[in-house]
């Protein structure tokens, strides 16, 4: 395993991140592992030296902080870098479980620690943009939340550049904590972050750990395949973004290809096209099997030339922005 220093927080974290989506009740989704499947999949995961877990309150309905808090219970916690979010509605009769108020984060937050079995999460970000709740408001909470001892670092993920620059000013006019990291939606299928984002980011020194890496699958397999697996025939949302618009179904067939010539497999290339940008710190790499995760970590022996950088990018076209909802 390769490991980097997150951003600025100082924190080393594996060049591969177990995003923790996959865990918790078949009931929420019907690709979730149950709770033996997840904590086979994160003791794999720690045996591959990756250090770096990411899960979310929404995620099974807090059945995946579960899942992870007692896959690490056995384990010295100091050892590990786990990251969760909140901001979506966890109780349809409570509005404020949602959002991004000081009382849903206080209150949001308590009940991630609670379901993690741990005092204190590395990594607290907000799931998506409030567009209901001042950013200042925002802020002060999740500062208070650092001073408390409840987070060491906050983040956020998908919002437009505008609105993280803002969040970052507010901080930073008001002497808050800052948000340290990023997690955005960014693959081979979808670069509209190369627009703003990611050069923001890099000048802020922020952390870059892309969700959705491997675009759902789309980077897995032949896009003629994409519902070969359950996650692919019942995830809705690997149809509703815009992988194959515009150069996509080109850039998937060149995946294809220097696969083939390299002799390893097309999840491999996307995620080594992923590690070659100096941008990104850490993808965030969920899956439901032993043999992808490990897959997953041999990418990092997987070198692209700067000519095969060039002949995967080369199709791409603009397509609509994706992923802020």
């Amino acid at each position: 395993m390769e490991y980097t220093t997150l951003g600025d927080t100082g924190m080393e974290v594996s060049r591969i991140c177990l995003g923790c989506m996959s865990f918790g009740d078949v009931d929420w989704r019907d690709w979730v592992l149950d709770e033996e499947e997840g904590i086979e999949l994160v003791e794999r995961a720690i045996d591959l030296g990756i250090n770096f877990f990411d899960t979310a309150n929404m995620y099974s309905e807090g059945g995946s902080e579960r899942v992870l808090g007692d896959a690490l219970a056995d384990y010295d916690r100091d050892r590990f870098v786990v990251a969760t979010k909140g901001f979506h509605p966890m109780r349809e009769d409570d509005p404020n479980s949602g959002g991004l108020s000081r009382k849903a984060v206080e209150q949001e937050l308590d009940n991630s620690l609670d379901r993690l079995g741990m005092d204190t999460v590395d990594l607290y970000q907000t799931h998506r943009w409030d567009y209901d709740t001042p950013i200042e408001t925002t802020m002060r909470a999740l500062d208070a939340a650092v001073d408390r001892g409840k987070a060491r670092y906050v983040g956020a993920s998908s919002m437009w550049t505008h609105q993280f620059a803002d969040a970052l000013r507010t901080s930073e006019r008001l002497g808050l904590e800052r948000f340290h990291t990023m997690q955005n939606h960014y693959n081979l299928l979808y670069r509209e972050e190369e627009r703003e984002m990611l050069p923001f980011c890099e000048r802020e020194n922020v952390g870059v750990i892309p969700w959705s890496p491997l675009a759902r699958g789309w980077l897995a397999r032949p896009h003629q395949e994409a519902r070969s697996t359950t996650r692919g025939e019942s995830d809705s949302y690997a149809h509703q973004h815009p992988y194959l618009e515009g150069g996509g179904r080109e850039v998937n067939e060149r995946v294809q290809e220097l696969a083939a010539e390299k002799g390893v497999k097309m999840a491999q290339i996307g995620l080594a096209w992923l590690f070659d940008k100096d941008v990104v710190d850490a993808p965030i790499v969920g899956t439901t099997s032993i043999e992808h995760l490990e897959d997953a970590a041999e990418a990092l022996d997987v070198k692209l030339s700067a000519s095969d950088v060039a002949y995967l990018e080369e199709p791409y076209e603009p397509v609509r922005v994706s992923g802020h909802e």
